[in-house]
């Protein structure tokens, strides 16, 4: 007879993708690098990415969490179009969160869409892993 041996919960699967035309990806890239040393998967998605992109992207990887980067002004009609696409893939289980330059009233109404959270530059990366883990514990994974 062998010892039952325990599967281990596969890590926390994370799209990181810059929506738009929005040319700038070293914060995004520095956050996936940040997740990955926590031991999250990522996959980035790269820059100029439409929303069915990465919401495409998100259903076939079947990741947790998306999180995006965006500068160039576009949150409002880009973050809730990700969401809206997730929830017609019936996928209103991934976690969409986001970062960049956004004024807290369109935080306070993308958080209302549906986007769990978003942080703003120079946020520490440690609290963007805490509040992913959070959630991921949450969910019992």
């Amino acid at each position: 007879m062998t010892p039952k041996t325990r599967a281990r919960p596969r890590p926390t699967r994370v799209l990181v993708a810059k929506p738009g035309l929005d040319g700038h990806d070293r914060g995004a890239k520095v956050v996936a690098a940040a997740l990955r040393d926590a031991g999250m998967e990522v996959i980035y998605t790269g820059l100029h990415q439409t929303p069915e992109m990465i919401a495409t992207a998100a259903v076939q990887e079947d990741v947790d969490v998306i999180g995006l980067s965006i500068l160039s002004g576009a949150h409002m009609t880009l973050f809730p179009r990700v969401k809206q696409l997730l929830s017609e893939a019936g996928r209103e289980d991934i976690l969409v969160i986001g970062g960049g330059i956004i004024p807290a009233d369109d935080a306070d109404q993308l958080q209302a869409k549906g986007i769990a959270r978003l942080f703003g530059p120079g946020t520490p990366t440690t609290e963007i892993i805490d509040y992913i883990r959070t959630w991921a514990a949450k969910r019992g994974e």
